[in-house]
């Protein structure tokens, strides 16, 4: 079957020049991501050696918390690819083909580009005009600048959404607070190979995937930022994970630039990395269509919806009301839109950060605290005024799990909970009257759509620990 493809070329920051010298490699492997029923993106980058640097420089200044009043280096680009977890890329080029095919017979050719340091050595292949509901096979092929054969290779598949008006069983991850100092393994987190287990259609991280501003070392040039990407998605188990499950990827605060920045923000401790370098990095980063905030449709029964936290909202200080905004005013109204005019069996919102909580006394950065009460009361209410039975929330940012429903409004929330038990902490404590459930512990949260014994359409919000044990089950029977 023959179908259309565009090139998705990322425009970025500059870099400084690294030559190939002798074979090129794909150390980091691939990720798949924001697949549609008739599209797909395929991210990649060429590395000089095909595994991370495990010999590195791994001592002060480069592993731990960021103590207060401390000094941090502004490292380029040649200091961090000495540092324990690096990952240089290499110049070099990229071609991707594609079948519906296991043997790739007949492919589809998305024809070699070159990639240069000014993108950090990464292509992102935008795939569109796929077919609904079906599987298909593909191979990433690097090569030297300089030479016609490919020296590294990576192989997958994806299966494409089906249409809306036909049913398909749907299993998907949410996770988030992926601390490389609270790592739980030496190859990366446990929950990975956990969710690679359950065969999840795909995973939502929340955002916090790696953090700039409190961890070392702080990322204040665009290298030592990148450099915080590279030592994560180097690491053994997210390469395996991230070459075969897709992703949609939101951002939050640690991942943008600092703790609970907003677009005006500008952290002397940052400088001189900048708020508009985060949001470049990170779309750098990850394969990530136009917009950060989208909605997609998962056949008859599901349909998600993914928004953007940092880049709207208004400044946590400033006085709560109406013009006060987490969202902006047209992401809002494009959300309840959305929400309203879908028919989709089951609406799942998937935040950065909790809508419902509770959460601390003191925080200012989200819907449930009371410096944004004006909005989160207006999105809440609004979903009980609507009648929104099965419109669920799940959201990052907190470092505990937990199923909470609004006494208000009854709308439920799941928060996913920390990647590592050595991350969770700093819970409230457990409001028996709001929550039916609240661990604080590490683990992910799966959703699960399908059809039970009977044909009626179901929903299961599963809490997991970090070896992927079920410790927690809610289950929604859809009206019928």
């Amino acid at each position: 079957m023959r179908y259309s493809m565009l090139l998705s070329i990322c425009l970025l920051i500059p870099f400084d020049f690294v030559h190939a010298a002798g074979p090129v490699h794909l150390g980091m492997g691939i990720k798949i991501g924001e697949l549609t029923s008739d599209s797909a993106i395929v991210w990649a980058r060429v590395t000089k050696h095909p595994h991370r640097n495990r010999a590195g420089r791994a001592g002060e200044g480069v592993l731990g918390p960021v103590r207060r009043n401390s000094e941090h280096p502004l490292w380029e680009k040649d200091q961090v690819n000495e540092l324990h977890g690096s990952m240089p890329g290499a110049e070099g080029r990229l071609q991707l083909l594609i079948a519906t095919n296991k043997d790739l017979n007949e492919p589809s050719i998305v024809p070699w580009e070159e990639v240069h340091d000014e993108v950090d050595y990464v292509k992102q292949f935008a795939l569109t005009g796929l077919e609904p509901g079906t599987k298909y096979y593909f191979r990433v092929e690097a090569a030297p600048l300089d030479e016609e054969q490919a020296t590294a290779t990576v192989e997958s598949s994806f299966t494409t959404p089906s249409e809306h008006d036909r049913w398909q069983d749907v299993s998907f991850g949410v996770i988030t607070g992926m601390m490389y100092q609270d790592l739980d393994h030496e190859d990366g987190f446990r929950i990975f190979p956990a969710m690679q287990e359950l065969d999840i259609d795909f995973l939502v991280p929340t955002g916090d995937t790696v953090y700039y501003d409190n961890e070392l070392p702080r990322a204040r040039t665009v290298a030592m930022a990148r450099y915080h990407w590279h030592r994560m998605y180097s690491l053994p188990r997210l390469i395996e994970f991230h070459n075969q499950i897709p992703t949609y990827w939101e951002k939050d605060d640690h991942d943008t630039l600092s703790d609970d920045a907003w677009p005006t923000l500008r952290p002397k401790m940052m400088l001189p990395l900048t708020w508009d370098d985060g949001l470049e990095i990170f779309r750098e980063q990850v394969p990530m269509g136009e917009n950060t905030h989208r909605t997609i449709r998962w056949g008859e029964g599901l349909q998600i919806w993914l928004v953007e936290g940092r880049d709207f909202r208004s400044p946590n200080n400033a006085p709560d009301g109406p013009e006060k905004t987490i969202w902006g005013v047209e992401q809002r109204e494009w959300l309840m839109k959305s929400i309203l005019e879908s028919d989709a069996t089951f609406k799942v919102l998937v935040s950065p950060t909790p809508i419902v909580g509770p959460d601390r006394k003191g925080k200012k950065d989200n819907h449930s605290n009371e410096v944004f009460a004006f909005e989160g009361n207006l999105f809440r209410d609004w979903t009980r005024e609507h009648k929104l039975n099965n419109l669920f929330v799940c959201c990052g940012d907190r470092h505990w799990q937990y199923h909470s429903v609004d006494p208000q409004t009854g709308l439920h929330e799941f928060s996913c909970g920390p990647a590592s038990d050595e991350h969770a902490g700093g819970t409230p404590g457990h409001d028996m009257m709001v929550q039916p459930f609240h661990r604080v512990k590490g683990g992910f949260l799966t959703v699960n759509v399908f059809r039970n014994d009977g044909g009626f359409p179901e929903l299961e919000m599963r809490h997991h620990d970090v070896q992927g044990k079920v410790v927690y089950r809610y289950k929604h029977d859809a009206d019928k």
